[in-house]
């Protein structure tokens, strides 16, 4: 395995987290998690998202960058690898999708100062998934705030990420989520499995579960 730094991403409810959690086991990799639960603004924010974007979004990206900055400079000598359920540059996009023009302008500014001092991930595992599937998954992990995600919302964050990963080139492996069991079935795992040890011929390409 040559990649040190993996980073899974994908929208709300594509099963970020779970397969983070698995490929940290398997690698016996260090692991971090967002600490989405952590931020005060988020249910108000799905109540009332014009009010509390800002906040919501400023508050976000100090918790990622202290998390990130914190663990990713740490040495261990029994881990030398670390998995992440989520890419830094995700402030920026939930950003660019949730707060007006001038407010995103402000932000993106911040950003970037802090963007310079992060890593960039070796790899991106990227969980694409409908957004019907995305939808029966929220309402599954039954989280309150959560569960009047508009469909447009999701769709516009979807959107997002592509276009953010089609200009900027990102090394990329596209795991097609729509039947995704990653706990449940063995074989959708390997399929991850199998893309990150097949460097040359997983890079970019779009993987179909079994």
């Amino acid at each position: 395995m040559k990649y040190n730094f993996i980073t899974i991403e994908g929208n709300i409810g594509a099963g970020k987290t779970t397969l983070t959690h698995l490929l940290a086991k398997h690698f016996n990799a260090r692991i971090i998690l967002e600490e989405f639960a952590d931020n005060p603004f988020l249910p108000k924010f799905y109540k009332n998202p014009a009010q509390y974007a800002f906040p919501l979004e400023l508050f976000f990206m100090a918790e990622r960058f202290k998390q990130m900055k914190e663990l990713l400079h740490q040495k261990d000598l029994f881990q030398h690898i670390t998995v992440s359920d989520y890419l830094f540059t995700k402030c920026l996009l939930f950003a660019k999708v949730t707060l007006p023009e001038e407010e995103f302008r402000l932000y993106q500014r911040l950003f970037d100062i802090i963007d310079q001092q992060m890593a960039v991930p070796d790899i991106l595992i990227f969980l694409h998934a409908p957004i019907w599937k995305l939808q029966g998954n929220i309402k599954k992990r039954n989280r309150v705030y959560e569960q009047q995600i508009p469909d447009d919302y999701l769709i516009k964050i979807q959107e997002t990420y592509s276009s953010y990963i089609k200009e900027h080139g990102l090394k990329t492996i596209f795991i097609d989520a729509t039947n995704a069991d990653f706990l449940g079935n063995p074989a959708h795992l390997q399929v991850v499995l199998d893309a990150l040890e097949n460097e040359d011929s997983a890079l970019n390409s779009y993987y179909t579960l079994p």
